[in-house]
């Protein structure tokens, strides 16, 4: 059985017999894979107009922190060629490739705007009309809204305020000074790129340390060894990364950032913070090309205010501040959202007073997107397939 249309009713509000797909990204590509292996009618509603449309959008030089041998979708390959970390049209390739090459059902241009229980089905209302499931899976991803806090002062501030996700080339930060804050994923992959551009200045705000490690040691893709990390119990998965950040860059609060929160395989659960990649950020801090300095108190016309109440005058500040995932229209009003916006649940875990609600891909895992994809489709499509 693959993706037809099977109904238990006749006419507009028939009820689907299958699987509605919400998001074709990584993850809902690949649940919509196992879910048609698996025979479960499926149909993937995607609101753009093309595959991989945040991909096309991310900065010029964004590459995957996950290696490409792990960053597979399964019956589909890089080419030969590829970097190990894969340049973003690699993956937006990948992506099309992996569509194609399985024949996904994804329709294109329609928008999910709320998803409501009842009793036996669940109602999408949807731009293009209503449609009705048995089972509906939400894989709209965890980045799908960027975040920028509402700093005081803000809007009197003369100089430009982006997102890290609008990044842009790192030749357009020439002779500019610089402020990234945060120092998570998304703020060391900035700092990678600022590193090696002929910036003014450059300074690091950030609430918590990071939980970092090298891209690289000597000529090991570090991410290579994801898998075994991910099968340790969390207590040991910190303290791994812990001794090898320690080894690979020192101390890094005597380079004047604050000390992380947790653990980086702890921070995943507990505050979906990712575990950030370093590749040349961190030889800048020690070198002073990138100034640490305490976090951001309030904005003024000419600048920003740090904690101390130091002021630095930064022609362009970088919101490294993360993402949210902007589910409270369509799914807000079930409660399976916490205080940030995140599932409750996620992969093959669900509700059992909202039977037949999924969600994939909301959590960052040491394994990186693509291999939780695989791993959380097979997961909910076996929990189908049985009834569960």
């Amino acid at each position: 059985m693959g993706a037809g249309q099977l109904h238990s009713r006749t006419g507009q509000d028939a009820v689907f017999r299958g699987v509605i797909v919400i998001g074709a990204g990584a993850a809902g590509l690949a649940a919509a894979h196992a879910l048609i292996r698996a025979g479960m009618p499926t149909v993937v509603l995607e609101r753009e107009s093309r595959l991989a449309e945040p991909w096309h959008r991310r900065h010029e030089r964004l590459h995957l922190n996950t290696h490409r041998d792990l960053s597979e979708l399964p019956g589909v390959f890089y080419p030969a060629g590829t970097p190990a970390f894969p340049h973003r049209t690699a993956v937006i390739r990948h992506l099309n490739d992996y569509s194609q090459a399985h024949g996904l059902p994804v329709e294109f241009g329609v928008t999910v705007e709320e998803i409501a229980f009842e009793g036996d089905h669940w109602r999408v209302r949807t731009s293009a009309g209503p449609r009705l499931a048995r089972h509906v899976v939400v894989a709209t991803g965890r980045d799908r809204v960027p975040f920028v806090p509402r700093w005081k002062g803000v809007a009197d501030f003369a100089g430009r305020i982006i997102h890290s996700a609008d990044f842009g080339a790192a030749t357009d930060y020439a002779g500019k000074k610089v402020l990234v804050v945060g120092a998570g994923n998304s703020g060391f992959d900035a700092l990678n790129h600022l590193a090696h551009a002929n910036t003014a200045q450059i300074w690091l705000s950030a609430r918590n340390g990071p939980s970092l490690l090298p891209k690289r040691i000597s000529k090991i893709a570090v991410h290579r060894f994801s898998p075994f990390l991910a099968r340790l119990p969390v207590r040991i998965a910190d303290a791994v990364m812990a001794v090898t950040q320690r080894l690979v860059f020192g101390d890094l609060t005597k380079l004047g950032l604050p000390p992380a929160p947790s653990g980086g395989a702890s921070r995943l659960g507990s505050d979906y913070t990712a575990i950030a990649s370093d590749d040349g950020a961190v030889d800048a801090i020690k070198a002073g090309r990138i100034i640490v300095v305490p976090q951001v108190r309030e904005f003024t016309r000419d600048g920003v205010v740090l904690d101390d109440g130091t002021p630095i005058a930064p022609d362009i500040v970088i919101a490294a501040t993360g993402y949210r995932t902007g589910l409270e229209q369509m799914v807000g009003k079930l409660g399976v959202l916490d205080g940030k916006g995140v599932p409750l649940f996620n992969g093959g875990e669900t509700d059992p007073k909202l039977p037949g609600l999924w969600f994939t891909g909301m959590r960052p895992s040491i394994r990186g997107c693509f291999a939780n994809a695989r791993i959380q489709a097979s997961a909910i499509a076996a929990r189908i397939a049985n009834g569960k």
